[in-house]
Protein backbone atom coordinates (compact mmCIF):
# COMPACT_ATOMS: atom_id res chain seq x y z
CA UNK A 1 0.00 0.00 0.00
CA UNK A 2 1.03 3.60 -0.45
CA UNK A 3 1.18 5.10 3.02
CA UNK A 4 -0.66 8.16 4.16
CA UNK A 5 -3.10 8.37 1.26
CA UNK A 6 -5.83 6.70 3.29
CA UNK A 7 -4.62 7.14 6.87
CA UNK A 8 -3.89 10.82 6.66
CA UNK A 9 -7.34 12.27 6.81
CA UNK A 10 -8.28 15.63 8.17
CA UNK A 11 -7.66 14.54 11.76
CA UNK A 12 -4.16 13.19 11.20
CA UNK A 13 -3.20 16.19 9.11
CA UNK A 14 -4.37 18.50 11.88
CA UNK A 15 -2.31 16.51 14.41
CA UNK A 16 0.71 16.61 12.12
CA UNK A 17 0.49 20.34 11.60
CA UNK A 18 -0.10 20.96 15.33
CA UNK A 19 3.00 19.01 16.35
CA UNK A 20 5.02 20.67 13.63
CA UNK A 21 3.96 24.15 14.74
CA UNK A 22 4.67 23.31 18.40
CA UNK A 23 8.14 22.14 17.41
CA UNK A 24 8.87 25.27 15.40
CA UNK A 25 7.53 27.49 18.19
CA UNK A 26 9.70 25.73 20.78
CA UNK A 27 12.87 26.07 18.71
CA UNK A 28 12.11 29.71 17.93
CA UNK A 29 11.57 30.30 21.66
CA UNK A 30 15.01 28.85 22.37
CA UNK A 31 16.46 31.10 19.67
CA UNK A 32 14.87 34.23 21.11
CA UNK A 33 16.07 33.30 24.61
CA UNK A 34 19.61 32.77 23.30
CA UNK A 35 19.59 35.99 21.28
CA UNK A 36 19.22 37.98 24.51
CA UNK A 37 22.39 36.32 25.82
CA UNK A 38 24.44 36.72 22.64
CA UNK A 39 26.36 39.95 22.99
CA UNK A 40 29.96 39.28 21.86
CA UNK A 41 31.69 37.46 19.01
CA UNK A 42 32.62 34.68 21.45
CA UNK A 43 28.94 34.29 22.33
CA UNK A 44 27.93 34.17 18.65
CA UNK A 45 30.68 31.84 17.41
CA UNK A 46 31.34 29.65 20.47
CA UNK A 47 28.40 30.08 22.84
CA UNK A 48 30.62 31.90 25.33
CA UNK A 49 32.62 28.65 25.75
CA UNK A 50 30.23 27.88 28.59
CA UNK A 51 28.94 24.41 27.67
CA UNK A 52 30.01 21.36 29.65
CA UNK A 53 31.46 18.24 28.04
CA UNK A 54 28.17 16.38 28.49
CA UNK A 55 26.13 19.22 27.00
CA UNK A 56 28.50 19.56 24.06
CA UNK A 57 28.50 15.79 23.58
CA UNK A 58 24.73 15.87 23.25
CA UNK A 59 24.99 18.81 20.86
CA UNK A 60 27.63 17.03 18.75
CA UNK A 61 25.35 14.02 18.60
CA UNK A 62 22.51 16.32 17.59
CA UNK A 63 24.68 17.87 14.88
CA UNK A 64 25.95 14.52 13.60
CA UNK A 65 22.74 12.46 13.69
CA UNK A 66 21.28 14.29 10.77
CA UNK A 67 18.53 13.55 8.28
CA UNK A 68 21.12 11.34 6.59
CA UNK A 69 21.20 9.15 9.68
CA UNK A 70 17.53 9.01 10.60
CA UNK A 71 15.96 9.12 7.14
CA UNK A 72 18.72 8.27 4.68
CA UNK A 73 20.38 5.31 6.39
CA UNK A 74 17.07 3.74 7.38
CA UNK A 75 16.02 4.03 3.73
CA UNK A 76 19.32 2.62 2.48
CA UNK A 77 19.07 -0.42 4.77
CA UNK A 78 15.42 -0.94 3.86
CA UNK A 79 16.26 -0.97 0.13
CA UNK A 80 19.76 -2.47 0.06
CA UNK A 81 20.06 -4.43 3.30
CA UNK A 82 23.65 -5.09 4.34
CA UNK A 83 25.09 -2.46 2.00
CA UNK A 84 22.95 0.25 3.59
CA UNK A 85 24.38 -0.51 7.03
CA UNK A 86 27.87 0.32 5.70
CA UNK A 87 26.93 3.99 6.16
CA UNK A 88 26.27 3.45 9.87
CA UNK A 89 29.59 1.69 10.33
CA UNK A 90 31.51 4.38 8.47
CA UNK A 91 29.89 7.28 10.31
CA UNK A 92 30.61 5.69 13.70
CA UNK A 93 34.22 4.60 13.06
CA UNK A 94 34.98 8.11 11.83
CA UNK A 95 34.67 9.39 15.39
CA UNK A 96 37.80 7.51 16.43
CA UNK A 97 39.79 9.60 13.96
CA UNK A 98 38.23 12.79 15.32
CA UNK A 99 38.90 11.77 18.93
CA UNK A 100 42.49 10.60 18.49
CA UNK A 101 43.78 13.18 16.01
CA UNK A 102 41.69 16.33 16.15
CA UNK A 103 39.43 17.14 19.12
CA UNK A 104 41.85 18.08 21.90
CA UNK A 105 44.52 19.62 19.65
CA UNK A 106 41.97 21.73 17.80
CA UNK A 107 40.41 23.07 21.00
CA UNK A 108 43.82 24.08 22.34
CA UNK A 109 45.06 25.67 19.11
CA UNK A 110 42.16 27.62 17.65
CA UNK A 111 39.62 30.24 18.55
CA UNK A 112 36.48 30.00 16.41
CA UNK A 113 37.15 28.10 13.14
CA UNK A 114 39.34 25.40 11.59
CA UNK A 115 41.31 28.10 9.78
CA UNK A 116 42.53 29.46 13.14
CA UNK A 117 44.63 26.29 13.45
CA UNK A 118 45.66 25.86 9.82
CA UNK A 119 46.78 29.49 9.45
CA UNK A 120 48.43 29.84 12.87
CA UNK A 121 52.02 29.51 11.61
CA UNK A 122 51.42 30.71 8.05
CA UNK A 123 50.46 33.77 6.04
CA UNK A 124 46.90 34.49 7.11
CA UNK A 125 45.16 35.83 4.04
CA UNK A 126 45.70 33.04 1.44
CA UNK A 127 45.11 30.24 3.93
CA UNK A 128 41.96 31.74 5.44
CA UNK A 129 40.55 32.49 1.99
CA UNK A 130 41.04 28.87 0.93
CA UNK A 131 39.57 27.58 4.21
CA UNK A 132 36.50 29.78 3.83
CA UNK A 133 35.81 28.48 0.30
CA UNK A 134 36.22 24.91 1.48
CA UNK A 135 33.95 25.38 4.50
CA UNK A 136 31.17 26.87 2.38
CA UNK A 137 31.38 24.06 -0.20
CA UNK A 138 31.28 21.24 2.36
CA UNK A 139 28.44 22.89 4.27
CA UNK A 140 26.31 23.38 1.16
CA UNK A 141 26.66 19.71 0.18
CA UNK A 142 25.57 18.77 3.69
CA UNK A 143 22.75 21.32 3.71
CA UNK A 144 21.34 19.84 0.50
CA UNK A 145 20.88 16.50 2.23
CA UNK A 146 18.93 17.97 5.12
CA UNK A 147 16.64 20.04 2.93
CA UNK A 148 15.95 17.20 0.51
CA UNK A 149 15.02 15.09 3.53
CA UNK A 150 12.63 17.81 4.68
CA UNK A 151 10.90 17.82 1.29
CA UNK A 152 10.43 14.05 1.28
CA UNK A 153 9.12 14.17 4.83
CA UNK A 154 6.48 16.82 4.27
CA UNK A 155 4.93 14.99 1.29
CA UNK A 156 4.45 11.93 3.52
CA UNK A 157 3.19 13.98 6.46
CA UNK A 158 0.52 15.70 4.42
CA UNK A 159 -0.46 12.54 2.57
CA UNK A 160 0.11 14.05 -0.86
CA UNK A 161 0.40 11.48 -3.66
CA UNK A 162 0.71 11.90 -7.42
CA UNK A 163 -2.44 13.51 -8.78
CA UNK A 164 -3.47 14.85 -5.36
CA UNK A 165 -3.17 18.28 -3.81
CA UNK A 166 -3.19 19.83 -0.34
CA UNK A 167 -4.08 23.50 0.05
CA UNK A 168 -3.74 23.68 -3.71
CA UNK A 169 -0.20 22.23 -3.68
CA UNK A 170 0.94 19.11 -5.52
CA UNK A 171 3.53 16.82 -3.89
CA UNK A 172 6.41 18.47 -5.78
CA UNK A 173 5.17 21.97 -4.96
CA UNK A 174 4.77 21.04 -1.28
CA UNK A 175 8.36 19.77 -1.20
CA UNK A 176 9.64 23.03 -2.68
CA UNK A 177 7.62 25.10 -0.19
CA UNK A 178 9.03 22.98 2.64
CA UNK A 179 12.60 23.47 1.43
CA UNK A 180 12.05 27.23 1.35
CA UNK A 181 10.52 27.15 4.85
CA UNK A 182 13.45 25.17 6.28
CA UNK A 183 15.84 27.63 4.64
CA UNK A 184 14.07 30.59 6.22
CA UNK A 185 14.04 28.94 9.65
CA UNK A 186 17.73 28.10 9.56
CA UNK A 187 18.54 31.71 8.67
CA UNK A 188 16.45 32.89 11.64
CA UNK A 189 18.13 30.43 14.05
CA UNK A 190 21.65 31.51 13.11
CA UNK A 191 20.96 35.22 12.70
CA UNK A 192 19.35 35.63 16.10
CA UNK A 193 20.49 32.68 18.22
CA UNK A 194 24.11 32.21 17.19
CA UNK A 195 25.97 29.28 18.73
CA UNK A 196 24.06 29.41 22.02
CA UNK A 197 20.68 29.05 20.36
CA UNK A 198 21.94 26.48 17.87
CA UNK A 199 23.53 24.35 20.60
CA UNK A 200 20.42 24.23 22.77
CA UNK A 201 18.28 23.37 19.75
CA UNK A 202 20.70 20.52 18.99
CA UNK A 203 20.63 19.25 22.58
CA UNK A 204 16.81 19.17 22.60
CA UNK A 205 16.81 17.52 19.20
CA UNK A 206 19.30 14.83 20.30
CA UNK A 207 17.08 13.89 23.24
CA UNK A 208 13.98 13.80 21.01
CA UNK A 209 15.73 11.76 18.33
CA UNK A 210 17.09 9.15 20.72
CA UNK A 211 13.69 8.88 22.42
CA UNK A 212 11.82 8.57 19.12
CA UNK A 213 14.24 6.11 17.54
CA UNK A 214 14.40 4.06 20.74
CA UNK A 215 10.62 3.88 21.10
CA UNK A 216 10.13 2.88 17.48
CA UNK A 217 12.89 0.26 17.67
CA UNK A 218 11.37 -1.30 20.82
CA UNK A 219 7.94 -1.49 19.15
CA UNK A 220 9.40 -3.13 16.03
CA UNK A 221 11.35 -5.68 18.06
CA UNK A 222 8.29 -6.33 20.24
CA UNK A 223 6.35 -7.26 17.09
CA UNK A 224 8.91 -10.06 16.59
CA UNK A 225 9.12 -11.11 20.22
CA UNK A 226 12.47 -9.32 20.49
CA UNK A 227 13.92 -11.90 18.12
CA UNK A 228 16.20 -9.90 15.81
CA UNK A 229 16.93 -12.99 13.72
CA UNK A 230 13.25 -13.38 12.92
CA UNK A 231 13.14 -9.71 11.88
CA UNK A 232 16.07 -10.24 9.52
CA UNK A 233 14.45 -13.33 7.99
CA UNK A 234 11.20 -11.46 7.40
CA UNK A 235 13.08 -8.51 5.89
CA UNK A 236 14.97 -10.83 3.55
CA UNK A 237 11.71 -12.46 2.40
CA UNK A 238 9.99 -9.11 1.84
CA UNK A 239 12.96 -7.62 -0.05
CA UNK A 240 12.30 -9.50 -3.27
CA UNK A 241 15.85 -10.88 -3.27
CA UNK A 242 16.63 -14.59 -3.50
CA UNK A 243 17.37 -16.42 -0.25
CA UNK A 244 19.60 -14.38 2.06
CA UNK A 245 20.88 -12.11 -0.71
CA UNK A 246 19.40 -9.09 1.08
CA UNK A 247 21.56 -9.80 4.14
CA UNK A 248 24.78 -10.11 2.14
CA UNK A 249 27.03 -7.47 0.53
CA UNK A 250 26.70 -6.64 -3.14
CA UNK A 251 23.24 -5.17 -3.72
CA UNK A 252 24.50 -1.61 -4.14
CA UNK A 253 28.28 -1.70 -3.71
CA UNK A 254 30.75 -4.30 -4.89
CA UNK A 255 28.16 -5.62 -7.34
CA UNK A 256 29.26 -8.55 -9.47
CA UNK A 257 28.32 -7.63 -13.05
CA UNK A 258 28.16 -10.79 -15.17
CA UNK A 259 30.34 -10.56 -18.27
CA UNK A 260 31.67 -7.11 -17.43
CA UNK A 261 34.76 -7.29 -15.21
CA UNK A 262 35.44 -3.56 -15.58
CA UNK A 263 32.00 -2.61 -14.24
CA UNK A 264 32.55 -5.07 -11.37
CA UNK A 265 35.89 -3.43 -10.60
CA UNK A 266 34.38 0.07 -10.55
CA UNK A 267 31.62 -1.08 -8.24
CA UNK A 268 34.11 -2.55 -5.78
CA UNK A 269 36.29 0.55 -5.93
CA UNK A 270 33.22 2.69 -5.25
CA UNK A 271 32.73 0.76 -2.01
CA UNK A 272 36.33 1.44 -0.96
CA UNK A 273 35.93 5.09 -1.92
CA UNK A 274 32.79 5.42 0.19
CA UNK A 275 34.47 3.81 3.20
CA UNK A 276 37.52 6.07 3.04
CA UNK A 277 35.36 9.19 2.71
CA UNK A 278 33.13 8.25 5.65
CA UNK A 279 35.98 7.33 7.99
CA UNK A 280 38.15 10.38 7.25
CA UNK A 281 35.43 12.95 6.54
CA UNK A 282 34.21 13.62 10.09
CA UNK A 283 37.55 15.06 11.18
CA UNK A 284 37.23 17.67 8.43
CA UNK A 285 33.57 18.68 8.80
CA UNK A 286 33.44 22.41 9.67
CA UNK A 287 30.19 22.26 11.65
CA UNK A 288 31.59 19.47 13.83
CA UNK A 289 35.01 21.10 14.29
CA UNK A 290 33.57 24.39 15.57
CA UNK A 291 31.72 22.51 18.31
CA UNK A 292 35.03 21.88 20.10
CA UNK A 293 35.34 25.63 20.72
CA UNK A 294 32.14 25.79 22.76
CA UNK A 295 33.71 24.09 25.80
CA UNK A 296 36.07 25.77 28.29
CA UNK A 297 39.10 23.50 27.83
CA UNK A 298 40.57 20.48 26.01
CA UNK A 299 39.48 18.04 28.72
CA UNK A 300 35.87 19.03 28.17
CA UNK A 301 36.42 18.66 24.40
CA UNK A 302 37.63 15.09 24.96
CA UNK A 303 34.67 14.39 27.25
CA UNK A 304 32.25 15.69 24.64
CA UNK A 305 33.65 13.34 22.01
CA UNK A 306 33.36 10.37 24.38
CA UNK A 307 29.72 11.20 25.08
CA UNK A 308 29.08 11.76 21.38
CA UNK A 309 30.56 8.35 20.49
CA UNK A 310 28.31 6.61 23.02
CA UNK A 311 25.23 8.46 21.85
CA UNK A 312 25.96 8.04 18.16
CA UNK A 313 26.98 4.39 18.53
CA UNK A 314 23.69 3.56 20.25
CA UNK A 315 21.74 5.41 17.59
CA UNK A 316 23.43 3.62 14.69
CA UNK A 317 22.61 0.27 16.24
CA UNK A 318 18.99 1.41 16.27
CA UNK A 319 19.18 2.19 12.53
CA UNK A 320 19.57 -1.56 11.98
CA UNK A 321 16.18 -2.16 13.55
CA UNK A 322 14.60 0.79 11.75
CA UNK A 323 15.95 -0.16 8.33
CA UNK A 324 15.25 -3.88 8.44
CA UNK A 325 11.96 -3.17 10.20
CA UNK A 326 10.90 -0.94 7.31
CA UNK A 327 11.92 -3.62 4.81
CA UNK A 328 9.90 -6.28 6.66
CA UNK A 329 6.80 -4.35 7.73
CA UNK A 330 6.43 -1.62 5.08
CA UNK A 331 7.85 -3.41 2.07
CA UNK A 332 10.07 -2.31 -0.79
CA UNK A 333 7.24 -1.34 -3.14
CA UNK A 334 5.52 0.94 -0.62
CA UNK A 335 8.84 2.61 0.27
CA UNK A 336 9.69 3.29 -3.38
CA UNK A 337 6.14 4.47 -4.12
CA UNK A 338 6.36 7.13 -1.40
CA UNK A 339 9.92 8.26 -2.17
CA UNK A 340 12.15 6.74 -4.85
CA UNK A 341 15.30 7.33 -2.78
CA UNK A 342 13.83 5.68 0.35
CA UNK A 343 14.06 8.83 2.47
CA UNK A 344 10.60 8.31 4.02
CA UNK A 345 11.14 4.69 5.17
CA UNK A 346 11.46 5.47 8.92
CA UNK A 347 8.27 7.57 9.16
CA UNK A 348 6.45 4.98 7.05
CA UNK A 349 7.58 2.32 9.53
CA UNK A 350 6.25 4.41 12.42
CA UNK A 351 2.84 4.64 10.78
CA UNK A 352 2.76 0.92 9.98
CA UNK A 353 3.69 -0.06 13.55
CA UNK A 354 1.09 2.32 14.97
CA UNK A 355 -1.63 0.94 12.70
CA UNK A 356 -0.80 -2.64 13.66
CA UNK A 357 -1.08 -1.77 17.37
CA UNK A 358 -4.08 0.56 17.44
CA UNK A 359 -5.52 1.16 13.99
CA UNK A 360 -5.37 4.25 11.80
CA UNK A 361 -5.61 6.70 14.69
CA UNK A 362 -2.49 5.40 16.46
CA UNK A 363 -0.78 5.09 13.09
CA UNK A 364 -1.38 8.79 12.45
CA UNK A 365 -0.09 9.67 15.92
CA UNK A 366 3.10 7.61 15.46
CA UNK A 367 3.69 9.08 12.02
CA UNK A 368 3.25 12.62 13.33
CA UNK A 369 5.54 12.01 16.33
CA UNK A 370 8.39 10.40 14.38
CA UNK A 371 8.10 12.86 11.51
CA UNK A 372 8.24 15.76 13.99
CA UNK A 373 11.40 14.26 15.50
CA UNK A 374 12.87 13.98 12.00
CA UNK A 375 11.96 17.58 11.30
CA UNK A 376 13.63 18.66 14.54
CA UNK A 377 16.69 16.76 13.35
CA UNK A 378 16.73 18.67 10.08
CA UNK A 379 16.20 22.08 11.67
CA UNK A 380 19.03 21.60 14.18
CA UNK A 381 21.55 20.35 11.65
CA UNK A 382 20.89 23.04 9.05
CA UNK A 383 21.34 25.66 11.77
CA UNK A 384 24.74 24.20 12.71
CA UNK A 385 25.86 24.05 9.09
CA UNK A 386 24.77 27.58 8.35
CA UNK A 387 26.54 28.83 11.47
CA UNK A 388 29.78 27.10 10.44
CA UNK A 389 29.66 28.66 6.97
CA UNK A 390 28.71 32.16 8.07
CA UNK A 391 31.33 32.08 10.85
CA UNK A 392 34.04 31.18 8.35
CA UNK A 393 33.00 33.96 5.96
CA UNK A 394 32.91 36.55 8.75
CA UNK A 395 35.85 35.45 10.91
CA UNK A 396 38.22 34.06 8.27
CA UNK A 397 37.45 35.94 5.07
CA UNK A 398 35.98 39.29 6.13
CA UNK A 399 37.88 39.94 9.36
CA UNK A 400 41.29 38.57 8.34
CA UNK A 401 41.37 38.95 4.55
CA UNK A 402 39.17 41.92 3.71
CA UNK A 403 39.74 43.93 6.91
CA UNK A 404 43.28 42.54 7.55
CA UNK A 405 42.56 41.77 11.20
CA UNK A 406 41.11 45.20 12.00
CA UNK A 407 37.41 44.28 12.13
CA UNK A 408 35.59 44.73 15.41
CA UNK A 409 33.56 41.96 17.04
CA UNK A 410 30.36 43.81 16.16
CA UNK A 411 31.35 43.99 12.48
CA UNK A 412 32.19 40.29 12.38
CA UNK A 413 28.86 39.26 13.86
CA UNK A 414 26.96 41.53 11.47
CA UNK A 415 28.74 40.00 8.45
CA UNK A 416 28.10 36.50 9.81
CA UNK A 417 24.38 37.22 9.99
CA UNK A 418 24.30 38.59 6.45
CA UNK A 419 26.29 35.56 5.25
CA UNK A 420 23.70 33.23 6.75
CA UNK A 421 21.10 34.85 4.51
CA UNK A 422 23.18 34.28 1.36
CA UNK A 423 24.08 30.68 2.22
CA UNK A 424 20.44 29.91 2.95
CA UNK A 425 19.36 31.29 -0.44
CA UNK A 426 21.94 29.23 -2.36
CA UNK A 427 21.05 26.07 -0.45
CA UNK A 428 17.35 26.50 -1.16
CA UNK A 429 17.92 26.79 -4.91
CA UNK A 430 20.26 23.78 -5.10
CA UNK A 431 18.07 21.58 -2.89
CA UNK A 432 15.12 22.03 -5.26
CA UNK A 433 17.14 20.29 -7.99
CA UNK A 434 18.52 17.51 -5.75
CA UNK A 435 15.23 16.05 -4.51
CA UNK A 436 15.68 12.68 -6.22
CA UNK A 437 18.88 11.72 -4.35
CA UNK A 438 19.12 9.73 -1.13
CA UNK A 439 20.12 12.03 1.73
CA UNK A 440 22.68 9.60 3.19
CA UNK A 441 24.34 9.50 -0.20
CA UNK A 442 24.46 13.31 -0.41
CA UNK A 443 26.11 13.49 3.01
CA UNK A 444 28.70 10.94 1.91
CA UNK A 445 29.69 13.39 -0.84
CA UNK A 446 30.08 16.13 1.78
CA UNK A 447 32.33 13.80 3.78
CA UNK A 448 34.47 13.18 0.68
CA UNK A 449 34.92 16.91 0.06
CA UNK A 450 35.77 17.51 3.74
CA UNK A 451 38.31 14.69 3.82
CA UNK A 452 39.88 15.86 0.55
CA UNK A 453 40.14 19.60 1.23
CA UNK A 454 40.14 20.19 5.00
CA UNK A 455 41.71 17.14 6.58
CA UNK A 456 45.13 17.23 4.81
CA UNK A 457 45.72 20.87 5.70
CA UNK A 458 44.52 20.40 9.29
CA UNK A 459 46.59 17.29 10.05
CA UNK A 460 49.75 18.51 8.34
CA UNK A 461 49.49 21.87 10.16
CA UNK A 462 49.44 20.04 13.48
CA UNK A 463 51.98 17.29 12.80
CA UNK A 464 54.42 18.30 10.01
CA UNK A 465 57.17 20.73 10.94
CA UNK A 466 58.02 21.53 7.30
CA UNK A 467 54.43 22.41 6.32
CA UNK A 468 53.94 25.96 5.04
CA UNK A 469 51.52 28.40 3.41
CA UNK A 470 51.97 27.09 -0.14
CA UNK A 471 51.28 23.55 1.03
CA UNK A 472 48.14 24.53 2.94
CA UNK A 473 46.69 26.51 0.02
CA UNK A 474 47.60 23.81 -2.53
CA UNK A 475 46.17 21.06 -0.33
CA UNK A 476 42.85 22.83 0.28
CA UNK A 477 42.28 23.94 -3.30
CA UNK A 478 43.65 20.71 -4.79
CA UNK A 479 41.41 18.52 -2.67
CA UNK A 480 38.41 20.81 -3.13
CA UNK A 481 38.66 21.11 -6.91
CA UNK A 482 39.37 17.41 -7.44
CA UNK A 483 36.48 16.31 -5.21
CA UNK A 484 33.88 18.70 -6.61
CA UNK A 485 35.14 18.26 -10.17
CA UNK A 486 34.98 14.48 -10.04
CA UNK A 487 31.47 14.61 -8.54
CA UNK A 488 30.36 16.89 -11.39
CA UNK A 489 31.59 14.42 -14.01
CA UNK A 490 30.29 11.36 -12.15
CA UNK A 491 26.98 9.46 -12.40
CA UNK A 492 25.72 11.55 -9.48
CA UNK A 493 25.18 14.51 -11.81
CA UNK A 494 24.38 12.83 -15.14
CA UNK A 495 24.04 9.55 -16.97
CA UNK A 496 22.60 7.23 -14.31
CA UNK A 497 19.20 5.75 -15.17
CA UNK A 498 16.96 3.27 -13.35
CA UNK A 499 16.95 0.21 -15.63
CA UNK A 500 13.43 -0.74 -14.57
CA UNK A 501 11.65 2.61 -14.95
CA UNK A 502 13.98 4.57 -17.21
CA UNK A 503 13.89 7.48 -14.72
CA UNK A 504 17.02 9.47 -14.05
CA UNK A 505 18.86 8.71 -10.82
CA UNK A 506 21.14 11.72 -11.35
CA UNK A 507 20.69 15.46 -10.90
CA UNK A 508 20.18 15.95 -14.64
CA UNK A 509 17.23 14.30 -16.43
CA UNK A 510 17.50 11.08 -18.41
CA UNK A 511 19.17 11.59 -21.79
CA UNK A 512 21.79 14.01 -20.45
CA UNK A 513 25.09 12.20 -19.98
CA UNK A 514 28.50 13.87 -19.69
CA UNK A 515 29.85 11.57 -16.95
CA UNK A 516 33.30 10.15 -17.53
CA UNK A 517 34.37 9.48 -13.93
CA UNK A 518 32.91 6.05 -13.04
CA UNK A 519 32.80 6.32 -9.23
CA UNK A 520 29.86 7.89 -7.42
CA UNK A 521 32.02 8.91 -4.46
CA UNK A 522 35.30 10.67 -5.36
CA UNK A 523 37.12 9.98 -2.08
CA UNK A 524 39.40 7.23 -3.40
CA UNK A 525 40.98 9.71 -5.82
CA UNK A 526 40.37 13.16 -4.33
CA UNK A 527 41.63 12.45 -0.79
CA UNK A 528 45.09 11.27 -1.97
CA UNK A 529 45.12 14.23 -4.39
CA UNK A 530 44.49 16.61 -1.47
CA UNK A 531 47.38 15.16 0.55
CA UNK A 532 49.65 15.02 -2.51
CA UNK A 533 48.98 18.67 -3.39
CA UNK A 534 49.70 19.69 0.20
CA UNK A 535 53.01 17.81 0.24
CA UNK A 536 54.15 18.97 -3.21
CA UNK A 537 53.15 22.58 -2.51
CA UNK A 538 55.14 22.51 0.71
CA UNK A 539 58.27 21.05 -0.88
CA UNK A 540 58.20 23.54 -3.76
CA UNK A 541 58.20 26.49 -1.34
CA UNK A 542 61.19 27.64 0.64
CA UNK A 543 59.07 29.10 3.44
CA UNK A 544 59.94 27.69 6.87
CA UNK A 545 59.24 28.79 10.42
CA UNK A 546 60.34 26.10 12.91
CA UNK A 547 59.87 28.44 15.88
CA UNK A 548 56.22 29.02 15.00
CA UNK A 549 55.68 25.26 14.62
CA UNK A 550 57.22 24.65 18.04
CA UNK A 551 54.90 27.28 19.49
CA UNK A 552 51.86 25.64 17.88
CA UNK A 553 52.98 22.21 19.08
CA UNK A 554 53.27 23.37 22.70
CA UNK A 555 49.94 25.14 22.45
CA UNK A 556 48.18 22.10 20.95
CA UNK A 557 49.58 19.61 23.46
CA UNK A 558 49.38 21.66 26.65
CA UNK A 559 46.64 24.20 26.04
CA UNK A 560 48.98 27.07 26.92
CA UNK A 561 47.49 30.25 25.51
CA UNK A 562 44.24 28.55 24.52
CA UNK A 563 41.16 30.79 24.38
Amino acid sequence: MILAAEAAGAGSRALTMTLFLVLVAATLGITIWASRRTKTATDFYAGGRGFSGVQNGLAIGGDYMSAASFLGIAGMIALFGYDGFLYSIGFLVAWLVALLLVAELLRNSGRFTMADVVSYRMRQRPVRTAAAFSTITVSIFYLLAQMVGAGALIALLLGIQDGETFLGLTADQAKIVTIVLVGILMIVYVTFGGMKGTTWVQIVKAVLLMTGAGLLSVLVLAAYGFNFGALLEDAARASGQEGTRFLEPGLRYGVEVAGDPLATLWSKLDLISLGIALVLGTAGLPHILIRFYTVPNSRAARTSVNWAIGLIGTFYLLTLVLGFGAAALVGREAILAQDAAGNAAAPQLAEEVGQSLGGDALGAVMLALIASVAFATILAVVAGLTLASSSSIAHDFYAQVVRRGKATDKEEVRVARLSALGIGAVSIVLAVFAQGLNVAFLVALAFAVAASANLPALLLSLFWKRFNTAGAVAGIYGGLVSAVGLVFFSPVVSGKVDPETGNSLSLFPAGVDFAWFPLENPGLVSIPVGFLCAVVGTLLSKERDPDKHAELEVRALTGAGAH
